[in-house]
């Protein structure tokens, strides 16, 4: 499996491969001709009171993984076509924040690394 995590203001990339924004709300500043995605999958983003509430407050970062992880838990129907997709294919989960290290996209691939991991997909 092959999944990559990318601010969506960087240059595109022909090594993106499948390019999936990650975020609830569109990125500010950023026209979406220009973000050049395959998918916007708002439904794979924390819920609005989740996201409220990490505020991408680093002191926040274990707990919001573990609530977030359990919010995934409930949408497997839209993440598994992720991961059906990454077994043959680079994927790349595009996100808009500053914060490279915590924030929705790379707690998403986390939360896919271990369930390809416990399920002997890795």
């Amino acid at each position: 499996m092959s999944i990559a995590v990318k601010r969506v203001y960087e240059p595109i990339d022909k090594s993106d491969g499948y390019r999936v924004l990650v975020d609830r709300i569109w990125p500010r500043g950023l026209k979406k001709e220009d973000a050049a995605l395959d998918l916007w999958a708002k439904e794979l983003a924390p819920s609005t009171a989740l996201r409220k509430w990490f505020g991408h407050d680093p002191a926040c970062w274990e707990s919001f993984r573990h609530r977030y992880a359990s919010e995934l838990d409930s949408h497997k129907l839209f993440w598994q076509k992720l991961v059906t997709r990454a077994e043959r294919h680079q994927v790349t989960l595009l996100f808009g924040a500053k914060d490279e290290d915590h924030n929705q996209a790379v707690a998403l691939k986390m939360y896919l690394d271990n369930w390809m991991k416990v399920n002997g997909l890795r």
